[in-house]
């Protein structure tokens, strides 16, 4: 396997449960580089009310690396407040003077803290391993699978005092920072759940052995499935609910991200706006022009949707009633309390999308996170019962 293009040659999975067989998965090159970022002080950002600027970020982040690739194909994880995306070494001078411009694009914009960092993939696999597989989602969309704590060990690393991985603004001239984001969109409303609520949903299995923690996540799947019908029926983003925008405050996003201020954004802020129009009147009618067929153009959108993950924690955005929430959380709990895993959720009455789109009838995927905050409170909750585990006595 050529170890520069060793991503796009994996075979694909077909079926979340597919992520408990080892079998399924192979190494990442030990050449290979994480590069990481996640908003700093998230929590905080939240509060004051900065969610969709936090959610922006890390989609920012991995289409700025998408773009350094000819092909896009490099694998990553939109996480919320941050992202990670593994890169081949011959990218990562361009990597770091993207992440340092976006570092520098989120403090201007948005007054936000956008940690940043790039750690070898030897360093993390010395005690850890670094397994990947790749999962269809779409015809549109594959979605990379990781597992074998790597990953987890990394995003550690980055956050510790003084971490030798972060990158920092004396590491590049002003004049060589550069970042791509054309294909990062945001121009969907707030998606309201098509049941009572979304919950944004994190589970981490805690058992001693590897073959133990894939039988939880197996059993954890279907609870899920025996609740919703299929992860599929429990997608929060449908076709009633799906509605572009044409609110000049909610374009405002990606105009802050994709355009100069002053008469630039502007321009770009009303060409967005005209294109939304266009694109409303199109999905209306079922016009077919551009070789996409516009009445179709929301199935398209709602396949390639990121609501269901995993890299060392299972992470789902799903939309349910208050029972079915209530049914689900009490068997997470008595899971919890047995040892076996732990968990994180935040509930909203709605979700958020933003977009990747390198071609409107290709390639795309559409994140997908709970509208106040849903990853970032989910992993909050995650991590303080990481930090007071239960035990059956």
């Amino acid at each position: 396997m050529d170890r520069q293009n060793f991503y796009s040659e994996l075979p694909l999975l077909t079926d979340l449960n597919e992520i408990t067989d080892p079998s399924k998965f192979s190494p990442v090159p030990s050449d290979w580089q994480i590069a990481i970022s996640d908003v700093v002080n998230s929590t905080k950002a939240l509060a004051q009310g900065k969610y969709k600027a936090v959610n922006l970020m890390g989609a920012a982040t991995v289409v700025a690396l998408l773009n350094l690739d000819g092909e896009r194909q490099l694998p990553f994880v939109f996480g919320g407040d941050g992202a990670v995306v593994l890169i081949p070494p011959h990218l990562v001078p361009k990597a770091k003077s993207a992440l340092l411009a976006l570092r520098r694009i989120a403090k201007r914009e948005f007054h936000l803290d956008l940690r940043v960092a790039i750690v070898p993939v030897a360093e993390v696999t010395k005690g850890y391993e670094l397994k990947i597989a790749k999962l269809q989602i779409s015809e549109n969309y594959q979605q990379a699978i990781f597992r074998g704590g790597a990953l987890s060990y990394a995003e550690e690393l980055v956050k510790q005092n003084h971490s030798p991985y972060l990158l920092t603004d004396n590491q590049t001239q002003e004049n060589q920072l550069t970042v791509d984001l054309s294909g990062l969109e945001c121009r969907w409303q707030d998606i309201p759940s098509p049941c009572d609520e979304v919950i944004t949903l994190m589970v981490r299995a805690t058992d001693t052995t590897t073959v133990a923690n894939d039988a939880i996540y197996r059993q954890v799947i279907a609870k899920i499935t025996s609740l919703y019908g299929t992860l599929e029926r429990a997608c929060p983003v449908n076709h009633r609910h799906l509605n572009l925008t044409f609110a000049s405050s909610k374009l405002q996003w990606e105009a802050k991200l994709r355009s100069a201020r002053g008469w630039k954004r502007f321009l770009y802020l009303w060409r967005i706006k005209l294109e939304n129009i266009l694109g409303w009147f199109f999905m209306k009618f079922g016009v077919k022009v551009g070789g996409v067929d516009w009445g179709k153009y929301k199935s398209i959108v709602i396949c390639a949707t990121d609501y269901k993950k995993f890299d060392d924690v299972l992470r789902l955005v799903i939309a349910s009633t208050v029972q079915q929430r209530d049914e689900l959380l009490d068997y997470l709990e008595e899971q919890y309390q047995k040892g076996k895993l732990v968990y994180g959720f935040h509930l909203s009455d709605r979700s958020l999308m933003t977009c990747l789109v390198f071609e409107r009838n290709g390639q795309q995927v559409h994140f997908i996170d709970g509208a106040d905050g849903g990853y970032a409170y989910a992993a909050k909750a995650l991590k303080q019962r990481l930090c007071s585990p239960m035990t059956t006595p």
